[in-house]
């Protein structure tokens, strides 16, 4: 477990036994609360782990909750009635259109936010100097995903195949082909299609796959639950084999009852969900998680919860004060600060990650184990 740093004097006097509120301004219901609800987890088990341990400044840390009911425009009444309750930090959904909302009002007052967006605009450019994300960048995941399987898998040619619905994709597809390209040449991609989540087939883009003269060695595909695995199972129906990758959208196993015997199947999370994760604090905070729960974590998303609240109280430690200017200032001094979910670092202009190591999951015969862990070399530049 990676130790979270606590100080009990200087500024621990000035407001003793008057705890630190942490908002979680969350889907507590509705559509999104399965999506986040590991998230949610993680940071009441951080809160659990330092509160045991003394807290920070000599201070505990109070959760405050506020539902947004899976209703983005929620966020922003959520961000009010927290700060109101007296937060400096507030824990937002892990999508920038369902987090910003909110975050945007966190800013106006000063208050520290996180989320686990993927989006790079849930930072300094799309919200401002108070918004961190605590996700790897979609454009990194689709780089990392291109390298490992050009240099460590040794493919040689893809077919991207992209669920045209949300950013999150979209970002990741297009990334993964400048990457692609760049490491294995423009002629090995050998072609790119798009389908739309609620499709009931993709039987064109089937076809179109088979049809090709030249068979790719992988499919790139970009998609979520629930049309992520019908995907699946119709590609697989339809004697395509080879492997598919695909990034966080499509962590976790819950899924995979809809898809029998998946294999050649791998996936790019935060940290392996049995046990076997190459990186032991991951294996050793899955052991906590489900001492606490009772259940094993469905996703790999609890680690972005517990960080944010472990990068907040490093950085309150350090700035001797929960003033969100201060607080800024010490979380953008982070360079491969070692939070469970792996090496963080941020500076003035990013708040999102580039180049920490994500694990890759392999399953076969349904079930999964972890590869390795696995960080990119190249980044293609942001865009906002």
């Amino acid at each position: 477990m990676a130790a979270v740093a606590l100080c009990m004097g200087g500024a621990a006097q000035a407001e003793s036994g008057k705890p630190i509120v942490f908002g979680l301004v969350m889907p507590f219901s509705g559509w999104f609360q399965p999506i986040d609800d590991g998230t949610i987890k993680g940071a009441q088990l951080a809160v659990d782990d330092i509160n045991a341990k003394g807290g920070v400044l000599g201070r505990k840390i109070e959760l405050v909750e506020f539902d947004n009911k899976s209703e983005p425009p929620r966020g922003a009444d959520g961000a009010i009635e927290v700060i109101s309750k007296g937060a400096t930090a507030i824990l937002f959904p892990s999508d920038f259109d369902f987090g910003a909302p909110g975050a945007f009002i966190a800013q106006q007052k000063g208050v520290i936010a996180f989320s686990g967006a993927s989006d790079p605009k849930f930072g300094v450019q799309g919200i401002g100097s108070m918004a961190y994300s605590m996700s790897m960048a979609s454009q990194a995941q689709g780089a990392l995903l291109a390298e490992w399987a050009y240099k460590s898998k040794g493919l040689r040619t893809a077919y991207v195949l992209l669920d045209n619905t949300i950013s999150y994709t979209k970002s990741l597809c297009a990334n993964f082909a400048i990457r692609w390209k760049e490491l294995a040449g423009k002629e090995a991609l050998l072609g790119e299609d798009t389908f739309l989540n609620k499709d009931p087939t993709i039987t064109p883009q089937t076809t179109r796959i088979l049809a090709l003269p030249k068979k790719p060695d992988l499919i790139f595909l970009c998609t979520y639950a629930p049309g992520g695995p019908s995907a699946i199972r119709q590609l697989r129906a339809a004697g395509i084999t080879q492997p598919i990758l695909t990034g966080e959208s499509m962590d976790g196993d819950y899924w995979t009852g809809t898809v029998p015997d998946l294999s050649n199947f791998f996936v790019a999370n935060y940290g392996a969900l049995n046990g076997d994760d190459p990186d032991k604090t991951i294996n050793a905070f899955y052991e906590r998680y489900k001492a606490k729960f009772g259940k094993r974590a469905d996703v790999s998303y609890a680690l972005r919860g517990y960080s944010a609240v472990e990068a907040y109280a490093r950085a309150v430690t350090r700035a001797k004060s929960t003033d969100g200017a201060k607080v800024a200032a010490e979380l953008d001094k982070f360079k491969g600060e070692a939070l469970v979910i792996g090496p963080t670092t941020y500076t003035s202009q990013l708040h999102i990650q580039l180049k920490r190591p994500m694990t890759i999951v392999e399953a076969q015969a349904g079930k999964f184990k972890a590869v390795t862990r696995y960080a990119p070399e190249k980044v293609p530049p942001i865009t906002y």
